[in-house]
């Protein structure tokens, strides 16, 4: 008797017997476990969480704290804190999965993972799924830090989470591209420049309004500059719906994630 078969008399006589099932595991169980997989790589690794965690936090406690800036009248951390919200955002959508999914690609973790029963569309649904679980960790963070500061939040949760939704899709359009298209040090060093040229000129810490006029132009529509004044327009000011920046979000989002279908390449 094969030993798929049902033994009768033996062992499984009182269960009814066991037959194997080969095959993979429901989808959503597949999703669900790399999701939690690359969750935990992320936020176990020291360069990562430097950059989603601890630089956010120290920007935020210091230059609310010691008044180097000039951000206008009104608390400091009412103006800062929707930028280092927009910053936690980039650095986790964008930066920081450009750099590990482009060292994924370079060590052939991309090709054995396309090879295996997740379909590579649900691997990149999990490494989404995992850029909004850690962002959720650094919004509460961040939130705990900027009300112990006295931050006082204005404006509606639906124009905050439609910000921040269509953020992290544009950042995270942005960073797979990167990481699908250059050489793994190639994104190292693009993704942490673009990160600190962002940080500089893209409304975070320094008001756009102390550039010149024309390069406040150009400086609102990048997605870090839409996403930072959009949360302060709602955060700060209690502004309704800003169409503007979402619009300028929805398009980095669909050109991002456009390019990095049509460009990336697994190995």
């Amino acid at each position: 008797m094969s030993a798929g078969t049902r033994t009768g008399a033996g062992e499984g006589a009182g269960t009814g017997g066991y037959a194997p099932a080969p095959g993979a595991a429901p989808l959503s169980r597949m999703i669900a476990a790399q999701t939690a997989f690359e969750t935990k790589m992320l936020l176990r690794n020291g360069e990562q969480l430097l950059l989603t965690v601890i630089i956010p936090s120290l920007l935020l406690v210091l230059f609310s704290t010691v008044d180097i800036i000039d951000t206008g009248a009104g608390a400091s951390v009412d103006f800062l804190t929707p930028g280092v919200l927009a910053l936690a955002v980039m650095s986790t959508a964008f930066t920081g999965q450009a750099i590990a999914t482009g060292f994924e690609r370079r060590y052939g973790v991309l090709k054995r993972l396309g090879a295996s029963p997740l379909p590579r569309w649900a691997l990149m649904t999990a490494k989404t799924l995992s850029v909004l679980v850690t962002e959720v960790l650094q919004i509460v963070l961040l939130t705990v830090i900027a009300l112990a500061l006295g931050w006082s939040p204005e404006g509606g949760p639906l124009a905050v989470l439609l910000l921040l939704v269509l953020g992290t899709a544009a950042f995270s359009g942005l960073g797979l591209l990167m990481a699908g298209t250059l050489k793994a040090e190639a994104t190292l060093a693009a993704a942490n420049l673009v990160f600190v040229l962002l940080l500089v000129g893209g409304g975070v810490i320094v008001p756009l309004d102390k550039f010149p006029d024309t390069a406040q132009t150009l400086l609102g529509l990048l997605p870090i500059s839409a996403l930072s004044e959009g949360l302060r327009e709602v955060l700060r000011h209690g502004a309704g719906m800003p169409w503007g920046d979402l619009g300028v979000l929805a398009v980095w989002a669909v050109l991002g994630l456009g390019a990095a279908a049509r460009f990336f390449r697994w190995e």
